[in-house]
């Protein structure tokens, strides 16, 4: 991926956590070029320079320093930033978090290769996003639409089913028929959890339609700060090169935080909140905005990152800039979660920005924004009367308050539940919403329209 040394140097000054200071490059290193790092014992690692001043240079190490000494340690530097072969030949291959195979297969080679850290997109080269990512998931499809060229994240507190839920849309999404695949970049995951995604995504990437790269939490944490750019990369071939619509799943994003953490303490940088540099967000929005569509290519890039909140703290430093730079988020709560609801996501708390860009008439079903609408203002109202019921008790409730706790109960049943294996047609989901909604009165459907309302009780 790197490309060939073309100067080489043995004066390593200092070892320090996953960086190396080398000594007497002669100005032959610049900011973001390669390095290959051979140990006294032949050892061969990679590495990014993260500084360049003068004679010296600070070079990320990828696979760590552990046993690499002072002496014997030489460095050589490309003179140029990380590159990466693209193209189609990605597709159906299983990659550790530095793009090496895990599927016993030989490394992906192809005629181009472009750089890792990507391009900025020209905001006036974007187009509108207008076209939904239906995946399969009621929970989400009704009420937070996913759009083409979206990035939505998944927030989840620890212990929650935030993985189970992006295997199942990653294994489950899909485009309406246009040529489409995932990507699929895990960050920080026991060897149990990546066995289960691979098993999973299995089938998907049978079928040519998936690239899944997965860093493990043994290999070096340094490696989560190239997976999802690698994965970036990737998917923008396959998108605006090769006319695809592309989802790219990224889990944990805050494992990737805790990474960009350890190397800015390794730097002695001054830390910002909780001991995040002050760069995160800079950082986050670099990986974020890479997603989009842009005027005269095909396809779009598509980005779902799921991150988990310490103590279920959507103020905490990833989440909260995570929603500052993001489209929506769909937040997984544990109170849902202990009504034995899966996935457990908080509709209330849950928003997509560009929903109405993506959902309605020639899009999904010209009843699906009046009905995600009314779902909406009923669980608000309904939660109001929980609340009420708690005080009071139920059956000091009115005959409409016990109706719409009767439909709280329903949409969770039969709308927000169901099988993690299980993939349902847009058709059903609002089947099931216009169900649970004929639960309340007429009087109380104040956000659908008569003629709507009307047809749908003649129909049952």
């Amino acid at each position: 991926m790197s490309g060939w040394p073309v100067v080489e140097h043995a004066s390593v000054h200092e070892v320090h956590g996953p960086l190396l200071v080398v000594g007497d490059v002669g100005g032959a290193a610049g900011y973001d070029d390669v390095a290959t790092i051979v140990s006294a014992d032949g050892g061969r690692r990679h590495g990014v320079v993260l500084e360049a001043g003068g004679d010296t240079a600070v070079v990320q190490v990828y696979e760590g320093t552990s046993g690499i000494a002072r002496s014997g340690t030489r460095v050589a530097f490309t003179g140029a930033p990380m590159r990466i072969p693209v193209g189609e030949r990605w597709l159906g291959r299983m990659c550790n978090g530095r793009g090496e195979p895990l599927d016993g297969g030989p490394p992906v080679i192809a005629d181009r290769s472009v750089p890792v850290a990507g391009s900025p997109m020209n905001p006036t080269w974007r187009e509108p996003p207008s076209e939904p990512v239906v995946t399969g998931v009621s929970a989400v499809d009704a009420l937070t639409t996913l759009v083409r060229g979206q990035k939505l994240p998944v927030f989840a507190a620890a212990g929650l089913p935030y993985l189970e839920l992006a295997v199942q849309i990653a294994r489950q999404a899909h485009a309406g028929g246009a040529p489409f695949c995932v990507v699929f970049a895990g960050m920080g995951l026991t060897h149990a959890d990546a066995g289960f995604v691979r098993d999973a995504l299995d089938e998907r990437a049978a079928a040519d339609e998936l690239v899944l790269f997965l860093n493990a939490a043994d290999d070096p944490v340094i490696e989560r700060i190239l997976t999802p750019r690698l994965g970036l990369t990737v998917a923008e071939d396959l998108a605006f090169t090769g006319g695809r619509h592309v989802l790219v799943v990224m889990t944990d994003m805050t494992s990737y935080a805790e990474a960009l953490r350890e190397v800015s303490a390794a730097r002695g940088e001054i830390p910002a909140r909780r001991a995040y540099p002050g760069y995160l967000y800079s950082d986050l929005a670099s990986l974020y905005e890479r997603c989009g569509r842009v005027r005269g290519r095909p396809g779009s890039v598509t980005i779902v990152p799921v991150l988990t909140m310490p103590a279920e703290d959507i103020t905490h430093p990833v989440p909260d800039l995570t929603g500052y730079i993001t489209e929506g988020q769909i937040v997984l709560s544990s109170e849902v979660h202990s009504r034995g609801v899966y996935p457990p996501v908080d509709p209330l708390s849950s928003l997509s920005r560009l929903m109405r860009h993506g959902a309605g008439a020639g899009r999904t079903r010209d009843d699906h924004l009046p009905v995600a609408a009314q779902l909406m203002a009923a669980l608000a109202r309904a939660r109001q009367v929980r609340e009420l019921a708690d005080l009071v008790g139920t059956a000091a409730l009115g005959d409409t308050d016990r109706r719409y706790l009767d439909f709280a109960g329903a949409v969770d049943r039969d709308l927000l539940n169901q099988r993690p294996d299980e993939s349902r047609s847009l058709d059903e989901t609002l089947g099931r919403a216009w169900r649970t909604l004929l639960r309340l009165p007429d009087a109380e459907l104040t956000t659908l329209p008569d003629a709507l309302l009307t047809r749908h009780r003649r129909t049952g």
